[in-house]
């Protein structure tokens, strides 16, 4: 966090908490929701100034309750996710069949410690303590880590996607082979405990 944001915490610390203004999109693009975007249920504007987006990237936390937020001075903005709180894209890396990863807020991923998928094929993976999701336009690069490599085709990834037990799957980046575990859609805030929409308690 930077330092100029701590002075301001310090200074103003009573400064009340904004909720429903700043919202983290799928793909991992920040949005500005006003009252308008709001009240419709809207996704809201992109962000694209860079010296502000980088500014909520550096500034990006969580409460002990699982609720995102942007550090904005002695203000904080909470953050309504449409997917997860954070996103993984892909970029050209030198293994042809490990492309190099990096979330959504520029930092680089050195190391994947488990993998999930659900029953809409989003891919899910932990490095450290992020789990983020997989981009859905980079997908189709990190299929070539799903193995054993005899199965890893797509009629093979629908039938486990189904709950067929007649194959496992596992991902495999850089020399690391972590077993493919399935998750439901609708329980990823209980199991990676964040929380979608976060409301003033």
């Amino acid at each position: 966090m930077d330092e100029i944001v701590h002075q301001a915490m310090a200074r103003w610390p009573n400064v009340p908490h904004c909720f429903g203004w700043l919202r983290l999109d799928a793909r991992g693009q920040w949005r500005m929701r006003d009252e308008r975007a709001q009240q419709l249920k809207l996704a809201g504007d992109p962000i694209r100034h860079p010296a502000l987006l980088a500014f909520i990237e550096r500034n990006y936390a969580v409460d002990d309750t699982g609720r995102w937020y942007f550090q904005n001075g002695p203000q904080r903005v909470y953050v309504d996710l449409e997917w997860m709180p954070h996103l993984l894209r892909t970029q050209p890396g030198a293994d042809q069949n490990a492309p190099a990863l990096l979330l959504h807020t520029q930092g680089a991923v050195e190391q994947v410690d488990a993998a999930w998928m659900d029953e809409r094929g989003r891919l899910y993976l932990r490095s450290d303590q992020i789990v983020a999701g997989v981009d859905d336009r980079d997908l189709a690069s990190l299929l070539p880590c799903l193995h054993p490599a005899d199965h890893a085709d797509e009629d093979a990834l629908l039938r486990w996607l189904e709950g067929s037990d007649d194959l496992t799957l596992s991902f495999i980046w850089k020399g690391q082979e972590l077993a493919l575990q399935r998750i439901a859609s609708d329980h990823l805030e209980e199991t990676f405990r964040f929380v979608a929409t976060p409301r003033q308690y």
